[in-house]
């Protein structure tokens, strides 16, 4: 069964320029979140020199991640969203300058639980001010939008990154992170952007809002199928870097393959977002997922890196697919006030899936080699695409 919602009375009060300044904001902080997630995988392993270890203390910061979620839902549904991001990005560019600045284990352990919760309330506020923000009709388009911007800086950074790598080492990386993420700051108090869509009825217990949100079918399915990107993108963004560095290809090369793992993403995304539009979000998934799945299982035969990396650049224009389009899809079911309460536990499926993605091959690796890790991702996207076929599909604009 399908929704259409062209039909729906677009909010009088929408201004067209907020998503372009949005737009605009996340690409200048997406530029740091890209220069520190280049290195972010090699410097913790500076601390615990071992792939398995790593991906059990990343799959810690999920969890701190997952519990913020709920309990941060009455500072959503009460505060304004714009103060909330200022917040967010402050907090977050302060503690990447701590960590340029210390070699201290327990103070890092600290910073990387902080950096987590800021992300919790950065990644909800952002989105539900680009949902107050858009038209019905326009939201997936919306969304996709935002994402070419934040994929046009995951681009840059990356290739910026590894330069600075390969002749000055971690710690200016997370001077030039916070550095972004500052300047994306005051650009964002210049916008002069507001978002008082509250509650009169907070919602205080975290338990319950837990319960309630997994009661309906839909949202399940959108929570699970939204998560299948964030679980596969973990293969690119964690163990793929550490992978290259002990192919000994040199550090630079992690930044030439996350950013060309990017171009697909930049090229595509706001095309298949309009696309979901027209034809339905079903139909996207499916083609996303099938790509995605593919291409991984095919990295398991082959042993030549550079191979490998072809497919998984390859791979991506599955991701460009889905990556917007998941959560434009989660919007879409929800009415007004039901972000509020819901989105910043739909945001959840990003840590449950961060976690499992990380936990599970990291297990795995502790007796199997390497290129098992290239199976589980595409299992898991293949196991994806048959859910597709379960989902109640959205149509935004009739064809």
């Amino acid at each position: 069964m399908s929704i259409l919602l062209h039909k729906e009375k677009e909010h009088p009060t929408i201004d067209p320029k907020n998503i372009q300044l949005l737009s605009k904001v996340r690409f200048i902080s997406a530029l740091g979140f890209a220069f520190i997630s280049t290195i972010w995988a090699v410097y913790v392993d500076s601390f615990f020199n071992d792939i398995s270890k790593v991906g059990f203390f990343s799959g810690s910061l999920t969890l701190i991640a997952f519990l913020s979620y709920f309990l941060f839902i009455p500072i959503i549904e009460r505060e304004d969203k714009a103060k909330i991001y200022k917040i967010a990005l402050l907090g977050a560019g302060i503690s990447y300058i701590f960590l340029a600045i210390t070699s201290n284990f327990y103070l890092f352990i600290l910073l990387s639980g902080i950096i987590a919760i800021f992300g919790t309330l950065r990644v909800t506020s952002f989105g539900i001010m680009l949902k107050d923000k858009s038209e019905k009709k326009s939201l997936s388009k919306n969304v996709g939008l935002t994402y070419v911007f934040a994929n046009m800086a995951w681009f840059i950074g990356p290739l910026a990154a590894g330069f600075i790598l390969s002749k000055m080492g971690i710690k200016p990386i997370f001077l030039f992170g916070a550095g972004f993420l500052f300047l994306s700051l005051i650009f964002f108090r210049k916008s002069h952007i507001t978002d008082n869509n509250h509650k009169e009825k907070i919602d205080k217990n975290p338990i319950k809002s837990f319960i309630t949100f997994f009661k309906n079918k839909n949202r399940v399915l959108a929570y699970i199928i939204g998560g299948g990107v964030d679980f596969w993108l973990t293969l690119i963004y964690l163990f793929m870097p550490l992978y290259i560095i002990r192919t000994n290809l040199g550090p630079a090369w992690i930044g030439y393959f996350l950013g060309a793992t990017v171009i697909p993403l930049v090229s595509l995304e706001y095309y298949f977002s309009k696309k979901a539009e027209i034809i339905g979000f079903k139909k996207i998934f499916q083609r996303g997922f099938l790509i995605m799945s593919v291409l991984t299982i095919a990295c398991f035969f082959i042993t030549n890196i550079y191979l490998i990396m072809i497919l998984l650049i390859l791979a991506n224009i599955g991701v460009a697919m889905v990556e917007p389009t998941t959560e434009a899809y989660f919007l879409d079911i929800l009415k007004k006030k039901e972000a509020l309460r819901f989105y910043g536990p739909y945001n959840t499926t990003n840590t449950v899936n961060k976690l499992l993605s990380k936990t599970l091959p990291a297990t795995l690796l502790l007796f199997l080699p390497f290129k098992f890790i290239f199976m589980i991702f595409g299992i898991s996207a293949f196991l994806i695409f048959l859910l597709c076929y379960k989902m109640q599909d959205v149509i935004e604009v009739k064809n």
